[in-house]
């Protein structure tokens, strides 16, 4: 037992840690598709962010360049310069701004005259209404940026290049993409960090490219498309509270599932359905006891005894398993397999014997169950059996049910079967109850026998058995001789007692028994019972 125990607890202890490894894995997985859900919907907002305050400064760029051309001072000149500067430094989003003509910068709000040499201008995409969109170099350019100017008749604006980080309030980066070029190719306006030209730029909704994710909005209004996007580590990491919480959740609700797949193994290896299988997969096995002439030591029957072993190859006793399937309703199914088992292993031994007998235990249960007589009959009518070779055998406790075992009783007596009281003496029959129940015989209980040459009170009430048996012509028979005193003790009455119990032999598989009834019926030992029992228990 300490074994099977030790087994349950290491199938628990491992069923929870991978169902605890499984479940962690679970909820990091459901937590990270959550993240990444959560991600589409940050990168989402986020463009549209982006694109609402890009249309929004955009349209003031607008503005400001048509107020530019709109001005009534000479050009270039320091008026115009002056009130240039007053119009871009008004704003936070415009670095300079000033007078171009055919590419060339005239003047400008930021640059002197000697560094407007160096101002490169390269127009790279226009718009069907005029606007043209170039990447200033030179002067213009801070550092390694990337820097956008926009032109509009003869004036022109250079947008701040910080504007991208003062826009983007998450870790999440963003890539501006043209969409209406000189060139008719979509190329990539300004971005916070540099990204290959992808298709994706300008494709409506989110993509993933590796472990990269992009939600690209296009507007057509500004030919342009913006794109913000993020790396699969930094959604997680932006989560990562809520992904450590269903991660835990996840290791909890498997450690649960564990526990609970571990009780389910244990409840379908549990004693009950452990003995169903063994019963519907014909495994349970049997053994026999010799039943004796005391006078005589010969062997006159055998007691069927029905024995299991459960799957994991633990001894389980008769007291145990009888009582759980009595329990649980399914005795019946034993019966069946004894019946089925008695009639395969003797069938021919009591056809050629008619003298010789098996007894067969029958449970209360069968005694009401409708279908257990038909059984019996036709079971025996198909091995050619005849009824008066099978004793049926039924508790005295069994009996309680008076109305039901008189009635089964009559009907197996009709059809010749001999019906013995088991166990007699353990408090349910008296006189008038045993003729009533009009058996053949009694098995007097094993607890009578064990107090003979004792003083204890049971071995006063055997004589009184005794008699009570001779009254009613009944067969005894003893259970549970162990000695030749007690053996002794039961030899000498008028009638001739059977008994059963080690000193004749332990219960064994038919093919021992059968040995031992072929070398009984060839020899039958003469002289005291002590030589008739040394000679049953060698030949076992």
């Amino acid at each position: 037992m300490k074994r099977a125990l030790n087994k349950r607890v290491l199938v628990t202890l491992v069923a929870t840690i991978l169902a605890t490894v499984c479940g962690v894995a679970g909820g990091y997985l459901l937590g990270g598709a959550l993240a990444l859900r959560q991600a589409k919907h940050r990168l989402q907002e986020d463009v549209e962010r982006l694109v609402a305050e890009q249309t929004a400064f955009l349209k003031e760029t607008r503005a400001t360049l048509e107020t530019m051309n709109a001005s009534t001072y000479p050009y270039c000149s320091e008026a115009e310069i002056g009130y240039f500067r007053k119009l871009v430094f008004q704003t936070d989003y415009l670095r300079d701004g000033g007078r171009i003509r055919a590419g060339k910068i005239d003047c400008s709000v930021t640059l002197d005259a000697a560094d407007l040499l160096h101002a490169q201008l390269q127009p790279a995409y226009s718009t069907p209404d005029g606007v043209q969109v170039f990447n200033a170099t030179g002067q213009l350019q801070v550092r390694d940026q990337i820097t956008l100017g926009v032109q509009f008749g003869d004036s022109y604006v250079v947008i701040n290049s910080g504007m991208g980080r003062r826009l983007d309030k998450t870790p999440l980066q963003f890539i501006v993409t043209m969409t209406a070029a000189l060139d008719h190719n979509p190329s990539r306006l300004m971005s916070i960090s540099p990204q290959p030209d992808d298709a994706i730029f300008t494709r409506n909704g989110l993509s993933r490219r590796r472990e990269t994710l992009y939600f690209t909005l296009c507007t057509p209004a500004s030919f342009s498309c913006t794109t913000t996007h993020m790396t699969t580590s930094e959604a997680m990491l932006a989560d990562r509270t809520e992904l450590r919480i269903f991660m835990a959740l996840g290791g909890l609700i498997g450690a649960l599932f564990g526990v609970v797949l571990s009780i389910f193994y244990r409840r379908n290896r549990s004693l009950e359905n452990q003995l169903l299988r063994a019963i519907r997969q014909d495994k349970l096995r049997m053994v026999y006891q010799p039943i004796v002439n005391l006078a005589s030591g010969e062997i006159v029957g055998a007691e069927a005894l029905a024995r299991w072993t459960d799957e994991e190859g633990f001894a389980v006793g008769p007291d145990v398993f009888i009582k759980i399937a009595e329990e649980r309703g399914f005795m019946g199914e034993i019966t069946r397999l004894v019946v089925r088992h008695v009639l395969r292993d003797f069938s021919e031994t009591l056809r050629a014997h008619p003298d010789f007998q098996v007894s067969i235990n029958v449970a209360a249960a069968d005694l009401g169950d409708p279908r257990f007589l038909p059984m019996l009959e036709q079971s025996l009518d198909q091995a050619g059996v005849l009824a008066a070779s099978v004793v049926i055998e039924i508790t005295e406790s069994s009996t309680a049910l008076h109305k039901v075992a008189l009635g089964a009783i009559r009907y197996l007596r009709r059809l010749g079967h001999q019906v013995h009281i088991d166990d007699f003496g353990t408090g349910y029959s008296n006189l008038s109850y045993l003729h009533d129940l009009s058996v053949d015989a009694i098995k007097i209980d094993r607890s009578f026998t064990q107090a003979i040459g004792t003083e204890a009170v049971t071995v006063t009430i055997l004589p009184q058995i005794l008699a009570m048996a001779e009254t009613l012509h009944l067969q005894v028979i003893v259970e549970g001789i162990e000695t030749s005193q007690q053996a002794a003790y039961f030899i000498g009455g008028a009638k001739s007692i059977l008994g059963q119990g080690w000193l004749f032999g332990h219960p064994v598989p038919p093919e021992e028994f059968l040995r031992l009834l072929a070398a009984s019926k060839q020899l039958r030992p003469q002289g005291s019972i002590e030589q008739a029992a040394i000679y049953l228990a060698d030949g076992i």
